[in-house]
Formats: structure tokens, sequence, C-alpha cells
């Protein structure tokens, strides 16, 4: 185990080495029972505060309450070199020398990001794709939301959803990047707004 990390006290470390040895192992974050289990607590009580303190110390991502969101920040490689361009058509200059890096960190540096898997084909038009992760950010103040603005959205009933978000009058319309999906119409206390898009992440 590596040695204690200076701003964690102990319990704080053992529980974020031990998650870090979970992902490599599992390549998924673990649930609360199961960090319970390992660190020998009977109370979930005791986990969620000190993920909450690895959260705010700018450890691990995590939306509170959905232990499945785990990520483990430094983990995030912080830059891509930029090579030059493409065409669709074909490379449009050669590449020798990296020119600078495209930085992703600040998109992991949130501390409440958080992944969803994509099911369906209603936002392949936005280059959105079954089996895509999308990283999503907490949508704090909706008066602010834009329309056009890529959102999960929670409609009872129906499940949750990534659309479109228009506003038009009273009436909230979730909308497809698909000419195949109508756009689904509601009232604004219909539906919870979960998070706004911030990346798309596809393997190759």
């Amino acid at each position: 185990m590596n040695s204690p990390t200076q701003d964690l006290t102990q319990a704080q470390n053992e529980l974020l080495e031990w998650i870090k040895a979970y992902l490599k192992d599992f390549q998924h974050s673990p649930t609360i029972r199961q960090m319970m289990q390992a660190m020998g607590l009977k109370s979930p009580a005791p986990i969620q505060s000190r993920l909450k303190h690895l959260q705010e110390k700018g450890y691990i991502s995590w939306q509170e309450g959905k232990a499945r969101t785990l990520q483990i920040v430094d983990d995030v490689i912080n830059g891509v070199p930029i090579m030059g361009s493409v065409a669709a058509g074909g490379l449009i200059e050669s590449f020798s020398d990296v020119q600078e890096n495209l930085d992703i960190s600040e998109v992991f540096s949130k501390n409440d990001i958080f992944a969803l898997t994509v099911n369906g084909d209603s936002m392949i038009d936005a280059c959105i794709a079954d089996g895509d992760m999308v990283l999503m950010e907490p949508i704090k103040n909706l008066t602010s939301l834009r329309n056009g603005t890529i959102v999960s959205a929670m409609v009872p009933g129906l499940g949750t959803t990534l659309k479109y978000f228009v506003k038009k009058g009273n009436k909230i319309f979730l909308e497809a990047a698909n000419p195949a999906y109508e756009p689904i119409e509601l009232n604004p206390n219909d539906v919870v707004f979960q998070g706004k898009l911030i990346a798309v992440w596809r393997k190759i």
C-alpha cells in the first residue's frame, strides 16, 4: 500500500487505496456495501463521510448517493498531444513535432461530474452512439440552461433520457438528434434535469 497522503486521515487514505485497487481489478467502482465490508464497518455513514472528504480534497469524482459514479481523479490523463489537423478526405499536413497538448484535465477536475452509458440511437446525429459514455455536469441553476444544451432528464414513468433541451413559453421539449424520434413535450414540473453534457467518451 502507498504511503499515506499528507492531507488525508489514515481512514480516508485506507479507503482511497482500497478503491484504487478495486478499480484496477474490476474496472468499475464498488458499492457502498462493499466499501463497508472492506473497512469492517456496519454503517454506511462513515463511508459516505470519507467519500465526501476525498471528493472535497480532489482525490475522487463522486455523485453523492451513487457509488458507481466513483472515479479516481489522478488516474485521468492530463494532456493528449495535438499532432496536426485532419480532413475528412485525408491528412491536411504531416506531423513530426508535437506543438501543444490537448488539456482534458479541466473536464475531470470537477468534483461532481458523473458518467452515463448511452442506450439507443436517438442522439446519433449529435455523434453520440449506442454504447458511448457521456460525462455530465449537474445542473445547479435551471434558469441558466440554454436551448440546444444536451441534458440527461428524468421523466417520472418514462425513465432517464439524453436529449436536447428546448424551452418554448411554459413548455419544455426534449428533442432527439434523430428524425425517427418525436420531441417529448412536458410541463416544467414533470421533468427532473440531472446534468448537462460536457464530454463524450468512446472506446474504439
